[in-house]
């Protein structure tokens, strides 16, 4: 039965781990659980809490989210984070990035209007930096904030830029999100692992994703993601959160225009004029595809 409202307290999602969470509140850090099979909150959510002994809670009701980041495939979906300010995607350049993780990344940002910049780690490993710096100028042409930084060297690059702001930090395995958030919260003692050689990825040194106090701010950090689905976003959404586009949607001859071989078609000339990246255009289209076949698959067609 649910608590009477008054007997109710206040927190904000800090850690979650399948239905299990902690809330920071007024007096402290609050192991929860939820009602039932009910477990769809997020780090950044702010929530009530009812006692529930021990010093244990039950989170009783979510109030309004101002953004939610999350993804999501055909059958399931993965809630991230809520009421964020900046969403930082974290690169580097040893081990190998996908800059199509990057466009999804950002993607997602635009979708739920959170600011996005880009860092680029590890530049005191210098062998692999003209190629990294290079896979990210398309996104830098567009306006979107590149730093760079080595996150076992310091982070003055990108503190000031954080401060206040409730951020997390997104990105693969292996490009020292953890690292930067211990250089960026001390007293976080989040874990770091070494570089696996033999795969070229990262070992999974966050297994939850957490939230860290920040001045009056705060930083998530959260595992490493090999993927990240958009089956949430309808066609006219994900045009919409490619910036580069807008300009030209609206403007192909037919209206229901999918920017594939169809005469007409405005992002087609404008790939062509180079006014959209050839490669970002690709980046589109293998997310719509995506998109098309996770819902085919969810409608059972």
């Amino acid at each position: 039965m649910p608590c009477p409202p008054a007997a109710r307290f206040p927190g904000i999602i800090v850690a979650a781990f399948g239905r299990h969470f902690e809330a920071r509140t007024a007096t402290g850090i609050v192991r929860c659980h939820t009602r039932g099979k009910k477990n769809d909150y997020a780090c950044g959510d702010e929530v009530d809490i009812a006692p529930a002994g021990d010093g244990l809670g039950v989170i009783e009701a979510l109030h309004p989210r101002r953004n939610l980041l999350w993804r999501s495939d055909a059958f399931r979906q993965k809630l991230i984070a809520a009421n964020l300010t900046r969403i930082v995607i974290v690169a580097a350049t040893e081990p190998g990035f996908s800059d199509l993780l990057v466009s999804r990344c950002l993607a997602a940002a635009a979708s739920e209007n959170i600011p996005a910049l880009i860092v680029l780690n590890k530049t005191d490993l210098t062998a692999r930096l003209p190629a990294a710096r290079a896979r990210l100028g398309m996104f830098a042409a567009l306006g979107y904030p590149v730093i760079e930084l080595s996150a076992r060297h310091g982070a003055d690059e990108l503190a000031p830029l954080l401060q206040d702001e409730r951020a997390i930090l997104v990105g693969q395995s292996g490009m020292g999100k953890s690292t930067l958030i211990n250089t960026l919260t001390p007293a976080a003692a989040a874990a770091t692992g070494e570089i696996s050689a033999a795969l070229g990825s990262g070992r999974h040194t966050t297994t939850l994703t957490r939230l860290y106090p920040r001045g009056d701010g705060w930083l998530i950090d959260s595992p490493g993601i090999q993927a990240f689905g958009l089956a949430h976003l309808d066609p006219a959404a994900l045009e919409a959160a490619f910036a580069e586009f807008r300009p030209y949607l609206g403007q192909c001859r037919f209206r229901n225009c999918r920017h594939d071989a169809e005469p007409g078609c405005a992002l087609r000339a404008a790939v062509e004029a180079g006014a959209i990246a050839a490669r970002r255009f690709a980046h589109f289209h293998a997310i719509r595809d995506e998109i098309t076949a996770a819902r085919r698959a969810n409608s059972g067609g």
